[in-house]
């Protein structure tokens, strides 16, 4: 089984215009590339979990996603790297398109998407991280059974931290982030919340 960095992709890995299917707007976050390259130097699988209520909402469809995820890795292969996995829930509960308006499992803060990203890629959860920039991000991959770290680039406005919540860290970027878990990927260490 391999190990991977699950990432969010609004707002962590490429910066976050709402509800945006244009491949003209898509911009990689500042040192994403940088990390994204690290991780995979140190070996982790690079996989996408993201919400896109967009599609429940009726504001883009599904399939416009594959141009999203096909310029992803048009950016990402300025670094050499591309993603192994691309995972999204088209789900929101109050949704307009009936099929999509569910209360779903795989919506995080739930973990329905890194499980089924684990199972489909022989992943082993408990080697891999969850990264994102709100404390759902860290939710989810907590329940799954990664360990989780959150970016504070001022996205999360509800700073309530419970134990389910709790990230391992909390970083300045992608590469803070980067460097921080080659730091403790190398040292195979027990660690605790340090936050920052």
């Amino acid at each position: 089984m391999r190990k991977a960095i699950f990432i969010d992709k609004d707002g962590t890995l490429i910066q976050d215009v709402p509800y945006n299917v244009d491949p003209d707007q898509i911009v990689l976050e500042q040192h994403a590339g940088r990390a994204m390259q690290l991780f995979s130097e140190q070996g982790f699988m690079l996989v996408v979990i993201t919400n896109q209520s967009g599609i429940a909402r009726g504001y883009f469809k599904e399939e416009q996603l594959a141009g999203v995820q096909q310029k992803i890795n048009a950016l990402l292969r300025a670094y050499n790297v591309r993603l192994d996995g691309f995972f999204y829930c088209p789900h929101h509960p109050q949704g307009t398109i009936r099929p999509y308006a569910v209360d779903c499992s795989c919506r995080k803060p739930r973990s329905g998407m890194l499980k089924a990203a684990a199972e489909k890629l022989n992943i082993d959860l408990t080697n891999s991280w969850m990264i994102g920039d709100i404390l759902h991000d860290v939710e989810a991959g907590n329940q799954a059974g990664c360990r989780s770290l959150l970016v504070n680039n001022g996205h999360e406005t509800e700073w309530t931290i419970t134990p389910q919540r709790r990230p391992v860290y909390i970083a300045s970027n992608l590469l803070d982030a980067a460097q921080f878990i080659i730091k403790v990927n190398g040292h195979d260490a027990s660690i605790s919340f340090t936050g920052q």
